[in-house]
């Protein structure tokens, strides 16, 4: 790409997700991912237990959401406490970073919320000129 259309922010990182190799392109999947920015919205309103994020992240496989749990602590979003308890008790919360990610997520999202009477007519309009599968 060239740097004269990016905007001046972004001119001189010494990252580039548009590069395959980037890595910050993984980081990028683990964030907009389906069950990431799921899962990094959910913890925005605080610490939850795995079991709570599970039903709050409605849809997610217990497998799914162990991933990108560890996917995201992996990459300094979600830190894991384990409580040395019997049962073990298990917390997830956002670290500063994670909550920073979350914030600029969750902008997103309400914006997505906010306009689907949009998307909704969009996609009315395409499926009738298209006819409806």
């Amino acid at each position: 790409m060239d740097t004269t259309q990016q905007p001046p922010e972004a001119r001189d990182l010494p990252y580039d997700v548009f590069a395959k190799a980037c890595p910050s392109r993984g980081t990028l999947e683990h964030v907009t991912g389906r069950w990431g920015a799921l899962t990094l919205g959910a913890l925005y309103e605080g610490s939850l237990r795995f079991n709570e994020l599970r039903r709050r992240v409605d849809g997610v496989s217990e497998k799914m959401l162990s991933q990108t749990l560890q996917g995201l602590e992996r990459d300094g979003l979600v830190h894991r406490e384990a409580q040395p308890t019997n049962p073990p008790r298990v917390d997830y919360e956002l670290t500063p970073l994670g909550h920073e990610v979350a914030e600029r997520l969750l902008g997103l999202i309400r914006f997505v919320e906010g306009r689907m009477d949009d998307v909704l007519a969009a996609r009315e309009r395409y499926d009738v000129t298209r006819g409806a599968r």
